[in-house]
């Protein structure tokens, strides 16, 4: 059974209450899951590993600013896009921004449109990865029910050998081979070895 995507939410982060709450508004008008956060260090407190979508970061804030925040989100790993806006952009900033991965860098005041185009686009890219990783995951989950025997088999089948060879590599008999390939397909929900292939090579 397939585990469902995480929904996708986008998060605010700016020390000025009007742009949070109309930036929330304008999101939430259009569909959109939207948190507001005071501050880096509030976001920070309240972020979860699973939280998906991205992070709308303005650069001047009080305590860590946004540029602060985008290099503490990749020194732990996080995986959440950000999106980088400010009032006060300039060359210098757009490339600390981009260095540190943020996907966007938007000066205000932009266009609402923009943003939501924006947001949009980086959503979509979201709920690529986050398909792409559940189906990398539940083919290692399927991977590890092998055991150590059909483990053996697989590597040799993925060489390109007959089960005449595999059996002559392994001391077990071709028809043996033949019963722990149908019981390998049938775990990894593969139709022969040329689709598991296909299937193991698009992680």
């Amino acid at each position: 059974m397939n585990e469902p995507v995480p929904s996708l939410a986008a998060y605010v982060v700016d020390d000025d209450a009007a742009i949070r709450d109309s930036l929330v508004l304008l999101l939430s008008l259009r569909g959109h899951r939207a948190a507001a956060f005071a501050s880096a260090e509030d976001f920070l407190a309240a972020a979860k590993p699973d939280w998906a979508g991205c992070a709308i970061v303005d650069i001047r804030m009080p305590g860590m600013d946004g540029l602060a925040l985008l290099r503490r989100l990749n020194a732990d790993g996080v995986r959440l896009p950000v999106v980088i806006v400010t009032g006060h952009g300039d060359v210098a900033s757009a490339r600390e921004a981009f260095r540190n991965q943020a996907v966007d860098f938007l000066e205000k005041p932009f266009d609402a449109q923009q943003l939501v185009s924006t947001v949009e686009a980086v959503f979509q890219r979201e709920r690529e990865r986050l398909v792409t990783s559940r189906e990398a995951g539940q083919r290692q989950r399927r991977l590890e029910a092998l055991s150590a025997r059909e483990r053996e088999v697989l590597e040799q089948l993925l060489l390109g050998l007959h089960n005449r060879d595999v059996g002559a590599r392994l001391g077990i008999s071709p028809r043996t081979v033949e019963v722990h390939k149908a019981r390998i397909l049938d775990k990894l929900g593969a139709r022969n070895i040329v689709d598991l292939l296909r299937q193991l090579n698009r992680g």
